[in-house]
């Protein structure tokens, strides 16, 4: 549970609005639920924000570990407002709504606002039901969520520890695979891209961490930056690994890419890894409290396009070359607020961000490089501790 969440901005909105009250009703996939709420449910379940406090409405089979573990000011069953009873007399639909109109009037919310992504029909039946529902359009919980505090910025730094541990078993297993007619082979067998996601899963389960998917791409599969790669991997090619786990217990993503190469990929693949490089670091030194996504976005750009190489910005459609934007907060979203792009806003001070330049041909391969850092007053802290390097070794980790 994130003790510290300041839900000030939300309740200046609502006095503005006139609302008594924000409705967040979802299941703890949704990051706005799961940090307002502090509680995770595999169903749906409601937060409602007040002028006096953050009120739970959940099952009965929840109630128990969420009066244990909600960083929630109330926590009511649905029990207390007849549920069973409601649904039996009127239907699911209907019961559900008269559940949550009482438990609104109890609170004394009779104007309601509520998330962009809010169920509609529930929306429309609230209002039959005489609560009157607006819907709050700049997303102020995903904003507030932005910004870090020290707990959440330490439950990522454990996120990329676990993450590193698995980059480090990926290149482990490149850096001692033979090599038999241009193919790694490990074991006897040749080394897939779905075998060494495999040992990245494996890896970050035993340091509480999972993942749906992964990007193990060699030769033009890490051309397309979302290619998630397949098949055997190859000697003298690039190959990107991009892993973006998300810890079991606190919900918090990490995020780290790197780019490796058994064996010799050519003059061209190390002068586009060069450059990468040299635009990573030049993003880096740009990020600071005050300036602007669209600043670090763009010094990684300039290094790019100084090397002879198309953008987005020199090209709005080039087809290769860096055909990304530079980074993108990370938190209980694996891409979430503040953005490192052309339109990025500015950066302020607990803002975790990805900085992650590319440049990509299937001619030649794809290169990425990607650390996960926090902004601070006067720069950033890099909350990667993994070396950059073209070469695989077996000793990565600093």
């Amino acid at each position: 549970m994130n003790v510290d969440v300041d839900l000030a901005p939300l309740r200046e909105y609502l006095a503005a609005e006139g609302a008594d009250g924000y409705l967040i009703d979802d299941d703890a996939s949704d990051a706005d639920q799961r940090y307002v709420s502090g509680f995770t449910a595999p169903d749906p379940y409601q937060t409602l924000v007040t002028a006096d406090g953050v009120h739970l409405l959940v099952s009965g089979l929840e109630y128990g570990r969420a009066a244990a573990e909600a960083g929630a000011d109330s926590v009511s069953r649905r029990a207390a407002y007849d549920y069973q009873r409601l649904v039996a007399e009127h239907g699911q639909y209907e019961g559900k709504l008269r559940t949550l109109a009482a438990f609104l009037e109890d609170h004394g919310v009779d104007a309601l606002s509520v998330p962009r992504t809010f169920p509609t029909g529930t929306a429309d039946g609230l209002r039959e039901q005489g609560v009157a529902v607006t819907v709050e359009p700049e997303g102020i919980v995903t904003d507030i969520r932005a910004t870090k505090t020290e707990w959440e910025v330490e439950r990522i730094r454990a996120s990329q520890r676990a993450n590193e541990a698995a980059m480090a078993r990926a290149e482990e297993l490149i850096a001692t695979a033979d090599i038999e007619d241009g193919t790694l082979v490990h074991d006897g067998e040749p080394l897939t891209s779905e075998r060494v996601t495999e040992e990245i899963e494996v890896t970050l389960l035993r340091h509480g961490c999972a993942l749906d998917e992964t990007i193990v791409a060699c030769g033009a599969d890490g051309a397309d930056p979302h290619d998630r790669g397949s098949g055997p991997l190859e000697a003298d090619e690039l190959i990107v690994i991009d892993i973006f786990p998300r810890d079991k217990e606190t919900g918090y993503f990490a995020d780290m890419t790197r780019t490796f190469a058994r064996g010799d990929p050519g003059e061209e693949a190390r002068r586009r890894y060069e450059v990468t490089h040299e635009a990573y670091e030049a993003a880096l030194e740009t990020v600071a409290a005050g300036v602007t996504g669209a600043d670090v976005h763009g010094a990684a750009c300039d290094v790019i396009e100084d090397a002879g190489y198309e953008t987005l910005r020199s090209d709005p459609n080039t087809e290769t070359g860096f055909i990304h934007s530079t980074g993108h907060g990370v938190g209980l979203d694996i891409h979430e607020q503040p953005s490192v792009s052309p339109s990025g806003g500015d950066l302020e001070p607990g803002h975790v961000i990805s900085i992650e330049p590319g440049i990509y041909d299937p001619a030649v391969g794809g290169v990425r490089i990607e650390d996960l850092i926090v902004v601070t007053e006067d720069g950033y802290e890099n909350l990667t501790e993994y070396r950059v390097g073209l070469e695989p070794t077996t000793d990565a980790r600093e």
